[in-house]
């Protein structure tokens, strides 16, 4: 079975304009990439666990912040590597300087025996729907296009 994880995309809207709130996965092999690599708040999930309480919980770890508010399910899409994402949306603020995640241990440099503690988000920040664009993993666009559609409506 592929892997499933569940995530939020926390939006508010500055001077009439909708804004997301993305993270930068930590950790040396992301430490150069921007375009493309960045993400909803998200995390793997088991089976048994309910996605929406997983997501909650994946975003909290990953950032420091609380979600709260009504939930607006954005649905599921499956990454280029096969991953299962699925998101919901809520309206929030947060001061992207206060980002505080989790971490996690690694092997690095490759090979070396030696082990390293990284963040798992090394950075957060609040773009517009088309820088959002330019920087997010090209498996969640869908969840930008399905906020928008709900934005549309509210």
């Amino acid at each position: 079975m592929p892997k499933q994880s569940a995530g939020l995309l926390m939006y508010r809207r500055r001077n009439n304009e909708l804004e997301v709130f993305l993270v930068h996965p930590g950790g040396p092999f992301w430490a150069k990439k921007d375009s493309g690599a960045w993400s909803v708040p998200k995390g793997e999930y088991e089976e048994e666990e309910d996605a929406i309480e997983a997501a909650k919980r994946e975003f909290q770890e990953e950032t420091g912040f609380a979600a709260e508010g009504e939930f607006i399910e954005l649905g599921a899409m499956k990454q280029p590597g096969g991953k299962k994402v699925a998101a919901w949306a809520f309206e929030g603020d947060c001061d992207p300087k206060d980002l505080r995640s989790n971490t996690f241990t690694m092997e690095w440099p490759p090979r070396s025996g030696r082990q390293m503690e990284f963040p798992e988000v090394d950075r957060g920040g609040w773009y517009s729907i088309p820088a959002a664009r330019e920087l997010l993993n090209k498996g969640q666009h869908a969840f930008l296009d399905r906020l928008l559609l709900h934005a549309a409506v509210m």
